[in-house]
């Protein structure tokens, strides 16, 4: 069964990759979306034999390599925390598959498409099974190879291609220090294999390792180098900067990507390594603070984007905040519960947004909506929901799983000081700010005067922030075949609709149905050994006893944002323009996103191009060229056309050679006798 789950993406990448062209694209989405689906439902069916039966178990599928004392097997390590990642991975990837058929219909690359789709599936899916360091690797570099493939799908668009080569370099700052981390858990425990470093670590605390001329904990340096392969897989604060440009590729590759999977990858590794990090409390706060800094940092800046996508981009970066903290307070369960909840409702908003870019034919600029809830009433029921599950109100999977991790910033603070505090607020601020942005969304897309019409839907660039605001899956083509002329927006067909039904079920259902075992009565059946926890963790029991403000906090925080929304974009639109107005400097801070993009670009972009152009032209082209290859082969040119000028095909010019040479070889004798 396990192997089914793992390799039918595979299989399905094949048949499309590789036959797509001699089968066509209806038969390429059929066959990869089929292989999906029942990929999904082996996935379920896992979850609950290994989480609520004793299905845990190894899956030795080869040996990988073998070279010395490195021995790596290629092996699934099926656990709870595989199986609900299985779940999420697979059930998220099938439904965007479904939705892809009806959103890309009119797209000539289609079987390209879903062979990258399933290959980023099983790439995924290898992270997750990994039973080592190694294939954990192999896994999160293949996401990383398939993200970069999809958000530049669209390779005609200079601005795809851009934000493809941004995610790819920004990761591989990550990967670097996830690679040394790796070397160095080998070099410590002798062994890449979690079955055989695990045992080891509680005897490493007291080491220490010498690095960049400091010698540091040994675990806590370890922990930090793999938690920053996790910051750039997880665009935590400082290496962000890739994801909202990722909103480039089409709307289901950010479904898939950057709601539900690939950017949890970083929050799933945290949690399998957890043997390490519960020995490293340094690396703990650091996770944290970076974790409470990147929920506040993401949620101020989605407070004024306009383009939809842009703000749901930013809620998956503030949210991933969230399960950080989870992590570094050591309340694992409660940060792998909210990825789980998550991935239903942030999917959902974000297949949302696509039906509402396909509705608008291309627009993605907020301020050129409203008023869409009579045309496309399920997608707005479907936003309303995924909106009300994001914010946390009450019963939705959001509440349960957010409020969690809140209560357990709190719980820490006794023995977490400083980091757990500063979390808890930055945490309570940013909830009333996912509120206020989410609601904003909302009513700036649904609700009000209709702002389309006379607009053409052809508004390219009208806002002067030429992002590509045109998530144009037809290529421009002849929108639907309606021209570039006034036209009502229009529901999505059944194809988009489906996914986002079901996905709405679990936005509704996920948190409350699987909160027990997760992080309830049921948590020691529902983990088994699954997630490591040191005998002085006890944060999910004192997560249960907090003070009764601390649990209404982030109702009250929900309530607040979902008021003063409701007043600036329902009762009082005026009030939003007054406010950019009367703020300009703070106003166009967040709107250039705290001027990360900026800043990088000074510190680091503009130096490198300048440091390989001047390599180019003057270390390769003068020095080595010039002295090289092409100086050597000039200056023999130019002996070569000076020796030729003596072959003039003259007898007496020969015999006047001749007679010099004679004249040499005598004078020389001469000399040499004398």
């Amino acid at each position: 069964m396990y192997q089914a789950i793992v390799f039918l993406p595979l299989i399905g990448f094949f048949i499309a990759g590789i036959f797509g062209r001699l089968i066509g694209a209806r038969a390429s989405e059929i066959v990869t979306t089929t292989l999906l689906m029942v990929s999904a439902v082996l996935s379920w069916i896992a979850l609950f034999q290994v989480g609520f039966g004793s299905g845990t178990t190894r899956v030795q599928v080869a040996t990988w390599l073998a070279s010395a004392d490195l021995r790596v097997d290629w092996a699934f390590r099926i656990d709870t925390l595989t199986a609900v990642m299985l779940v999420v991975v697979n059930t998220v990837s099938s439904l965007v598959h479904l939705y892809s058929i009806g959103y890309m219909h009119e797209d000539p690359s289609r079987p390209r498409f879903f062979a990258y789709l399933s290959l980023f599936t099983f790439a995924m899916l290898m992270l997750v099974t990994a039973d080592n360091l190694v294939q954990m690797f192999f896994g999160w570099e293949g996401v990383g190879l398939a993200s970069y493939l999809l958000i530049g799908f669209w390779y005609q668009k200079p601005s795809a291609n851009a934000a493809a080569i941004k995610a790819f370099v920004v990761n591989r700052v990550g990967d670097f220090g996830f690679l040394l981390g790796i070397f160095l858990v080998f070099v410590l425990t002798g062994s890449v294999a979690f079955d055989s470093i695990f045992p080891q670590i509680a005897g490493l605390t007291e080491r220490s390792f010498r690095f960049l001329g400091y010698d540091w904990n040994a675990l806590t340096l370890t922990a930090l180098l793999l938690f920053m392969g996790a910051m750039g897989k997880s665009a935590q604060f400082m290496l962000h900067t890739w994801l909202p440009d990722a909103m480039e590729g089409p709307t289901p590759v950010s479904a898939l990507i950057h709601a539900a999977t690939m950017v949890t990858a970083g929050v799933f590794m945290v949690a399998r390594l957890s043997p390490i990090f519960e020995y490293a409390p340094v690396a703990l706060t650091v996770v944290v603070v970076i974790g409470a800094t990147t929920a506040f940092f993401a949620a101020t800046v989605g407070l004024v984007q306009n383009d939809i996508k842009r703000v749901i981009a930013y809620s998956t970066c503030s949210q991933l905040g969230y399960m950080f903290v989870a992590m570094g307070v050591g309340a694992y369960s409660a940060g792998i519960f909210h990825l789980f909840t998550h991935a239903f409702f942030k999917a959902l908003l974000f297949l949302g947004a696509g039906s509402v870019i396909h509705a608008m034919h291309h627009e993605q600029d907020m301020r050129n909506m409203g008023g869409l809830r009579k045309h496309i009433p399920w997608t707005a029921a479907a936003m309303t929901i995924g909106t009300l599950a994001l914010t946390g109100f009450p019963l939705f999977a959001g509440y349960f799983s957010k409020d969690a991790i809140i209560e357990s910033a709190y719980a820490s603070v006794a023995h977490g000081g400083f980091a757990s505090s500063y979390a808890f607020v930055l945490l309570v601020v940013a909830a009333l700010m996912t509120s206020f942005y989410s609601w904003r969304l909302y009513f700036m897309t649904f609700e009000g005067k209709p702002r389309w019409a006379g607009h053409g839907h052809d508004a390219h660039g009208h806002d002067g922030h030429a992002h590509g605001h045109h998530d144009d899956h037809a290529h421009g083509h002849d929108d639907h075949g309606h021209g570039h002329h006034d036209h009502k927006p229009h529901e999505s067909p059944l194809s988009m609709l489906i996914p986002l039904a079901v996905l709405s079920l679990g936005a509704l259902a996920a948190g409350y149905v699987f909160k027990e075992a997760f992080i309830g009565h049921d948590y020691e059946h529902f983990w088994k050994t699954a997630l490591f926890t040191g005998k002085d963790n006890h944060i999910l029991h004192a997560m249960h006893e907090v003070p009764k403000w601390v649990v209404w906090s982030p109702f009250v925080a929900m309530l607040v944002g979902f008021l003063l929304a409701l007043y600036m974009y329902v009762l009082r639109p005026d009030v939003p323009g007054k406010l950019a107005a009367a703020n300009p400097v703070l106003y166009k801070f967040l709107l250039n996103k705290w001027y990360f993009d900026e800043i990088y670009d000074f510190l680091f972009v503009k130096p490198a191009m300048w440091l390989g152009r001047f390599l180019w032209k003057k270390g390769d082209g003068l020095v080595i060229d010039g002295l090289g290859p092409d100086g050597v082969s000039a200056r023999v040119v130019d002996v070569t056309n000076r020796v030729v000028r003596l072959q003039t095909g003259y007898v007496y010019h020969y015999a006047f050679a001749m007679l010099i040479g004679v004249a040499g070889l005598v004078t020389w004798y001469l000399m040499a006798r004398g």
